[in-house]
């Protein structure tokens, strides 16, 4: 299999290797000692997450866990840690591409023992793939290194397309020359290098349905934009692609998405970050990106600023929102991110009105009114947002 695999790989799987080893061997000096062996992991719970306003990011916090094997509380999961652990550096080392999935089946067992008089006993590993996730994302915070960098892959989800071109195992990708379809984001991004590319923003669609009819037309041509969409709530492999191109590559990214409170939270996903992913915000999340709509002012006006949708319109394509959009908005305005002035009109005339949008309800205005008016005109005038 060896001859197979390409130099980023080879160099990605070096420095995986180099920092487990770094990691894992203080574990070692402490038996060398004589010490009882412990690992010193930060806390991964929303008590210990905390929203950094100056760099627009979600970040844990500062509290830390001892994970101790002499300790009854913890020995199970200091195991778990340290099994996890030599699974992926064995996959490392034999040059496999292990998904999440696998790491579960190649962890699972059940470990049979007896007590001294005699009693026997069975131990899991673990019961369900949430445990072992669990043990993965401890050692991303241990290790300080995403499981794309441990070439950990998961199913793709994202998509782009746009006049850039792409190295990705060796090849040169066109990504401007991909006919009907759009190119998958791989799971490991970061090993994806930027050829060249003539864009002057980049825009994420939250729904793939729209983001193909954009295709299909050539917005991106005619916009010189780079379309992604990612296919609902986005994941780990898409949110560091986009940061990735606005961090090296210096590129405005705007978000469209349905008007209702699940959509925004797709937005602040892309730009703060995830409560569960906090630990890896700094890398996966775009403080930068923009919110471009759906928003509830286009859909009934606010001030100064008129309406997209006539009355007519509204009473067509406008839908009833359920309790638990409801539940949600209540939920959003109490995140600080969501507590601008412009968030806190959006969400009040949401609970107001009681109504959410689809992206889809502006396509049935005519697909070129959002491709050749409602997308542009909003990025031209700034209205947008952040």
């Amino acid at each position: 299999m060896a001859e197979y695999i390409d130099q980023v790989d080879r160099e990605a799987r070096k420095r995986a290797l180099k920092v487990f080893q770094e990691t894992f061997k203080m574990l070692y000096d402490q038996i060398a000692r004589g010490e009882p062996p412990y690992m010193m992991l930060p806390k991964r719970t929303l008590a210990n997450t905390i929203y950094d306003e100056k760099r627009k990011l979600l970040l844990l916090g500062p509290e830390k866990l001892k994970r101790s094997f002499l300790d009854l509380n913890e020995s199970k999961k200091f195991m778990q840690t340290l099994l996890m652990a030599k699974i992926i550096y064995e996959a490392l080392e034999r040059d496999e591409y292990p998904t999440i999935r696998d790491l579960y089946y190649r962890g699972k067992h059940t470990i049979i023992y007896r007590e001294p008089g005699g009693r026997r006993h069975e131990e899991n590993t673990w019961d369900e793939q949430r445990e072992s996730d669990a043990v993965i994302r401890d050692i991303e915070v241990l290790t300080g290194l995403l499981r794309e960098e441990m070439l950990i892959l998961s199913k793709e989800k994202g998509k782009v397309v746009g006049n850039m071109r792409i190295r990705s195992g060796g090849d040169v990708i066109d990504l401007s020359k991909m006919g009907h379809g759009a190119y998958a984001i791989e799971p490991t991004p970061d090993l994806i290098e930027f050829v060249d590319v003539d864009a002057e923003y980049v825009l994420v669609v939250e729904k793939d349905a729209v983001f193909q009819q954009l295709h299909r037309i050539g917005f991106w041509r005619r916009h010189k934009a780079i379309l992604i969409t990612s296919a609902g709530q986005p994941d780990r492999a898409t949110r560091r692609f986009v940061r990735r191109l606005s961090e090296e590559l210096k590129l405005p990214v705007y978000i469209l998405t349905d008007a209702d409170p699940y959509g925004w939270y797709i937005y602040s996903v892309f730009k703060i970050g995830s409560i569960t992913l906090s630990y890896e915000s700094e890398r996966l999340a775009t403080p930068s990106a923009r919110f471009i709509g759906v928003s509830m002012t286009d859909i009934f006006g606010y001030g100064k600023k008129k309406p997209y949708l006539s009355e007519k319109e509204r009473r067509n394509y406008i839908i009833k929102a359920k309790d638990a959009d409801i539940k949600r908005a209540y939920e959003l305005m109490n995140y600080k991110w969501f507590q601008t002035k412009k968030w806190q009109i959006e969400i009040k005339i949401f609970l107001d009105k009681k109504s959410k949008l689809e992206i889809e309800a502006l396509t049935s205005k005519g697909l070129k009114f959002l491709a050749d008016k409602y997308l542009p005109e909003k990025i031209e005038t700034g209205d947008w947002i952040e």
